[in-house]
């Protein structure tokens, strides 16, 4: 069985995400980082970016209280990209990108805040850039009503980028540079 259908084993649901369902999204993270030629860790994390809910999506597939099964079933390093993604306060988060040297980290669910390393950075910032991209692709609408936006972050992310996503973002978000 795929990992997917073993998340869905454990109870997680489908819903529904903008233009369409959770799962396309997820599916169509994934293939961007696939596309990328981005480490297998990253393309599971993108398989499961949203399994706690993340700031901007608020329905978790799983609970938190499930995180040792699904490290069993993903894998430990994926299911804690997974957690940080998952976990992070936006608002507090995107904002240092492109300001501060060291980011700091705010677990929305836990309130604690603390440094991240920069291979923890890159790896967040590619998943965060898969993942916005994938709706831009999808989504006219949300490309116009967030690129600008979306622009502004990858800019202040840059630095931690691969040369895939840079160029991605630099493409789809052009019009907006």
């Amino acid at each position: 069985m795929d990992k997917f259908g073993m998340l869905q084993e454990l109870g997680a649901g489908d819903f529904q995400h903008l233009n369409g369902s959770l799962e396309a999204h997820l599916k169509g993270t994934e293939n961007v980082l696939i596309s990328w030629g981005s480490s297998e860790l990253l393309q599971i994390a993108g398989l499961f970016h949203a399994a706690y809910g993340t700031a901007g999506f608020d329905e978790n597939m799983v609970s938190l209280s499930q995180r040792q099964e699904i490290a069993r079933t993903i894998g430990c390093d994926e299911e804690a990209l997974v957690y940080l993604y998952c976990s992070c306060d936006r608002d507090y988060v995107f904002p240092q990108f492109g300001k501060v040297p060291e980011i700091q980290f705010k677990d929305r669910f836990a309130g604690s805040t603390f440094k991240l390393d920069s291979a923890t950075v890159k790896l967040f910032c590619e998943l965060t850039v898969a993942n916005e991209l994938e709706l831009v692709y999808s989504s006219e609408e949300f490309k116009l009503k967030y690129g600008a936006e979306l622009f502004e972050l990858f800019q202040g992310m840059d630095n931690y980028l691969s040369f895939e996503a840079r160029k991605a973002y630099k493409s789809a978000l052009s019009n907006f540079a």
